[in-house]
């Protein structure tokens, strides 16, 4: 295992009860770039056929799962341990959020482990009492229950904060155009409402034609999305039934 591997945190499911639940685990934790897979004790033993088609393509955190008899077993090499619940369990220990103990792990020396429950009941006492943390989230005191996956994918998400892990959106994003782009999207809009009485009266024309600009280059255009406007434009313009390029234009 390399350094990269040990660095990142264990997900344990003590005594998981569906194989559909350990599948849809196992997709939450490969989402956010985690592999490493503990089961204590499954109900319906290991492997599971339900968890392969509820992990959506996740198969590789299936495979390399390890099933443990104990939970003290399953984190024995474990120096930092969190115990996920909403309950205390009459176990007095110090109690962080997700995000809070994924930083916790991140500066930490040695392996750390999130712990999760059966769908059921959640960790027993003497589960929690393994371990040196509790993770909570603020939930609704009137339906405090969380599936498996869910609960999974809060942790597996605040470490992702801390990992190497690209946003697909912030890489698609494109940069703002130069202004002289805009300028010339701009102008020509004007040059088709000139005609058209929109600045009139002239007294206004010069309020109009500003606030017009304002409202024009809030979004922050991309040179895409100003080529793809004065299109729009250059559409509109034409007579009816004219083709590009055609002399009546």
């Amino acid at each position: 295992m390399s350094e990269a591997d040990k660095r990142q945190p264990v997900i344990v499911l003590v005594r998981p009860q569906l194989g559909e639940n350990i599948g849809k685990a196992a997709r939450a934790m490969l989402n956010f770039g985690l592999v490493e897979l503990r089961l204590v004790t499954p109900r319906d033993g290991w492997p599971n056929p339900s968890a392969g088609p509820a992990a959506a393509g996740a198969d590789i955190v299936l495979e390399r799962a390890q099933v443990f008899e104990s939970l003290a077993e399953a984190v024995s090499d474990c120096a930092h341990v969190y115990a996920t619940t909403v309950r205390k369990r009459g176990v007095v220990k110090p109690v962080v959020t997700p995000e809070q103990a994924a930083a916790e792990i991140l500066v930490a020396q040695g392996r750390s482990a999130f712990v999760f429950g059966p769908e059921r009941s959640g960790l027993e006492t003497d589960d929690v009492a393994l371990a040196r943390a509790i993770v909570t989230v603020p939930i609704n005191p009137e339906f405090g229950s969380l599936n498996l996956a869910q609960a999974v994918i809060l942790c597996a998400y605040e470490w992702s904060k801390h990992a190497d892990l690209v946003q697909p959106t912030v890489e698609e994003v494109l940069p703002p155009a130069p202004q002289e782009e805009f300028e010339g999207m701009f102008g020509q809009l004007c040059d088709m409402l000139e005609p058209r009485g929109y600045f009139e009266p002239p007294s206004r024309a010069g309020t109009t034609r500003r606030t017009l600009r304002s409202m024009m280059i809030k979004p922050g255009w991309n040179h895409l999305e100003l080529r793809t406007f004065r299109g729009v434009l250059s559409v509109l313009r034409r007579r009816p039934g004219s083709k590009p390029g055609d002399p009546r234009d």
